[in-house]
């Protein structure tokens, strides 16, 4: 391996040497890369074996193939600048050590239910779409009145009671009325950019009270507890609110995005754009400030950051 992750394997072009000054290029900088030298000799003396007319193909990280292969499977489609920036955000995460601590990551591309209910961490916890959503290559809408997608995460299965995240960005300036971008609850496990004028959160704690008003209500909005006593909600990387409600136990209802899960019962429905979305155990403050820095690099590759 050489690089951001990347990978690489090699065809024979069929005469000529076409590729000859790119694979002089990358010899000449895997063998001053000391951490592959070992690995990537191996490489380069096959390919030096099979002559001339060898073109190098880089191959993207395997969870990010993955979950690649998941959108093709579920008959959706990603054009090359959404497969560029979905392998760097992956690359970025592991290299933050962030990746381990998600369960379920939704970047939102693809302009499809299809493949915007996939899940990048893993096969586990694809989304359902209800009807009522717009997609576009910009995130995807939900209509405000009764469109939601079940992520099929159930907090009491899957999650820590003391160590827990949940995360959206928004690309919509919206403050007024009260709506639940994320989350479920009884107890709380949420998070609302505007409700009735604050942000409002808990994360497997009782709600309340209001947190801080954030104008405008976009980027990314993250709420994570490390620690029994504490939750700290973040916009945009930036520590704004320290809640100081304990834990008290996790909720048995699935999180849902654009809408509230209140005990089995969908409520307080959000008309926010969303171009990405995260589930998993609880950040530190580092890691929220990495994850938000990752986050608006993936948007920025795609035009669509805020």
């Amino acid at each position: 391996m050489y690089g951001y992750g990347y990978q690489y394997s090699a065809i024979i072009s069929g005469g000529g040497n076409p590729a000859a000054a790119l694979f002089a290029a990358y010899k000449s900088r895997v063998l001053t890369d000391s951490g592959t030298v070992e690995n990537d000799a191996c490489t380069i003396a096959f390919l030096e074996s099979i002559g001339a007319g060898t073109d190098i193909i880089p191959l993207f990280d395997a969870d990010a193939q993955a979950f690649f292969d998941r959108v093709t499977a579920a008959s959706g489609s990603l054009n090359t600048t959404e497969q560029d920036a979905v392998n760097t955000l992956v690359v970025q995460m592991k290299a933050d050590g962030i990746w381990t601590s998600m369960k379920a990551i939704y970047p939102m591309v693809g302009a499809s239910a299809a493949a915007c209910a996939q899940n990048l961490k893993s096969s586990s916890f694809t989304g359902t779409f209800t009807s009522g959503w717009t997609f576009a290559s910009t995130g995807v809408t939900p209509n405000g009145t009764s469109a939601y997608m079940n992520t099929n995460y159930i907090p009491s299965v899957s999650g820590l009671l003391n160590s827990g995240h949940i995360s959206v960005y928004s690309r919509t300036d919206l403050q007024s009325g009260s709506s639940i971008d994320f989350g479920s609850n009884a107890p709380a496990h949420f998070i609302s950019y505007f409700f009735s004028g604050a942000t409002y959160s808990g994360i497997n704690s009782n709600d309340g009270p209001p947190g801080p008003t954030f104008t405008p209500t976009t980027s990314l909005l993250l709420i994570s507890r490390i620690a029994s006593t504490t939750a700290k909600i973040f916009r945009a990387g930036t520590l704004a609110y320290t809640d100081n409600k304990t834990s008290t136990s996790r909720p048995n209802q699935k999180l849902i995005l654009g809408a509230l899960n209140n005990n089995g019962t969908n409520s307080l429905f959000s008309s926010r754009q969303y171009a990405f979305a995260s589930i998993g155990d609880g950040l530190t403050d580092t890691q929220a400030s990495d994850l938000y820095n990752s986050v608006q690099a993936f948007q920025t590759t795609l035009s669509r950051q805020v």
